[in-house]
């Protein structure tokens, strides 16, 4: 089966992670709180049930090579790996490679669901049933994102199928099983508990249920199963320093997943909302600096045009409900967004300056709405009027430093010219030629104004600051020690 190791590395890079193929778990029902079960005395029966369900693939891309015999595959692509074997066949011009994964019917007439990794890049698919029969496949739709993806099979009978549960109810200690085709071997099963919940690898929408039951390369986008048989997750990577389970497998819970299979199944292609804002966690020292009862809800850093912007919401409104539920961080308000209808009107209550307001908000079409990244600032010019304070020297932007880094010309704000390396603001991320636009959540254009808002919070009983730094398209909010 083919090494997906490339895929995933790619997904969890920025983590520093070593992430390689994926694997999955199963989960159990979730036990009433009052009681403790053993662990069950058999899982046969369980695995008996649902295994006509589970499916292995294979997938088969016709790779170009170039003079020298080298395959031409993109980087990250689950045939990266296939470059040796095709350099010992020594063959010249297009070769055909496959690679393996795992998948689950999710309906009597031919829906499966699997990892968008295991068939990205393919241009056959095959279905092989527990049964032995095999049956060509074709793509519905897939969702980069969540790493899923849809595919429909034609079959003369109706097919044995398994059905979502609740992954909101499993809880951690419950049991889990795994089904797929670990390492080209066929179908296996596999068991363990739900290690942790909430996991979050790389993606604005992950949430990851982590379990121990062993699941190595070949088990990506197989089913990750309750004790009642309902998959509650789809099996998506592993954490390995060596490829092999070490007990560390991510699956994609079923409530994140149930929503993007539907829409895929409809349209062919997600359609999620859009609010239109920038967002951050609210820290302990973010929420003191606000004067904030909790660090919970998110903060937003910049409202561009779209509909929050319509609605009224301000960079420096902390959002804590949305849609009447409550807001914990800025990936649960992402998720909830996501979710949530387009076109249609829903309430948004927020922070703002100590009292609490509700805005109604009418929602974009996210994948209508995808911004271009604005490229990093460059290291600030040398100006001849600057401040050290809060282990940051700092001067006033002018044209000159506008000009060099491609700034409007209505950009104000106080340029950070360097930081000591021994601060709190560098330990926190601020560096060289990023801007401060406020502090306090009041525009600072002046060092006067940095000033007098440090003087401000001080004589407030403050212990930091809030301060709203720019960085190229980046904003984002830092509290900053005053004492």
């Amino acid at each position: 089966m083919p090494d997906l190791t490339p895929s995933i590395r790619t997904a969890l890079r920025s983590s520093t992670l070593l992430a390689l193929v994926l694997g999955f778990g199963l989960a159990v029902a979730p036990a009433p709180p009052a009681q403790a079960f053993g662990a069950p005395e058999s899982f046969a029966d369980l695995a008996e049930q649902i295994s006509p369900s589970v499916v292995n693939i294979t997938t088969s891309a016709l790779i170009a090579a170039p003079a020298d015999g080298m395959p031409m595959v993109p980087e990250g692509s689950p045939f990266e790996d296939f470059f040796d074997d095709f350099n010992d066949r020594g063959g010249q011009g297009p070769q055909r490679s496959e690679a393996l994964g795992s998948g689950f019917v999710i309906s009597e007439d031919g829906f499966i669901v699997t990892n968008n990794h295991v068939i990205e890049g393919a241009d056959e698919i095959t279905i092989e049933f527990f049964s032995g029969k095999k049956l060509p496949a074709k793509l519905v739709g897939t969702d980069p994102k969540t790493d899923i993806a849809v595919l429909k099979v034609e079959a003369e009978q109706p097919l044995p199928f398994v059905t979502f549960g609740n992954s909101d109810l499993m809880r951690v200690g419950d049991w889990v099983m795994a089904m797929g085709n670990p390492l080209g071997q066929g179908f296996s099963v596999s068991a363990g508990i739900v290690s942790a919940r909430g996991r979050e690898l790389s993606g604005s929408y992950d949430d990851f249920i982590q379990t121990d039951a062993a699941i190595n390369r070949g088990n990506s986008g197989g089913p990750l199963f309750n004790m009642d048989g309902q998959v509650i997750g789809v099996n998506t990577s592993i954490l390995s320093p060596t490829g092999g389970s070490i007990g560390i497998g991510f699956s994609m819970s079923s409530n994140v997943v149930t929503k993007v299979v539907d829409q895929l199944k409809e349209f062919g292609e997600t359609r999620r909302g859009w609010l239109g804002v920038r967002i951050q966690d609210v820290t302990p020292d973010v929420a003191e600096a606000m004067g904030l009862a909790e660090a919970a809800g998110a903060l937003v850093t910049d409202v561009p045009e779209g509909p929050a912007l319509d609605a009224g919401l301000v960079a420096g409104d902390v959002i804590t409900r949305f849609d009447g539920q409550p807001v914990s961080d800025a990936g649960d308000l992402t998720r909830r967004v996501a979710d949530a209808p387009i076109g249609e009107a829903v309430p948004v209550i927020i922070q703002r300056e100590g009292r609490t307001e509700t805005l109604q908000v009418t929602l974009g079409r996210r994948e209508e709405a995808e911004a271009a990244t604005l490229p990093a600032s460059a290291p600030a010019p040398e100006a001849p009027r600057e401040m050290e304070t809060l282990g940051l020297t700092l001067a006033p932007l002018d044209d000159d430093m506008r000009d060099r880094l491609g700034l409007d010309a209505s950009t104000e704000g106080l340029m950070i010219m360097s930081v000591d390396q021994a601060s709190e603001a560098f330990t926190k991320g601020l560096r060289e030629g990023d801007l401060i636009t406020e502090a306090g959540q009041q525009k600072v254009v002046r060092l006067q104004d940095l000033e007098d808002k440090i003087a401000e919070a001080k004589a407030a009983g403050r212990e930091s600051i809030l301060l709203l730094i720019r960085r190229g398209g980046d904003p984002r909010f830092v509290a900053l020690s005053i004492e």
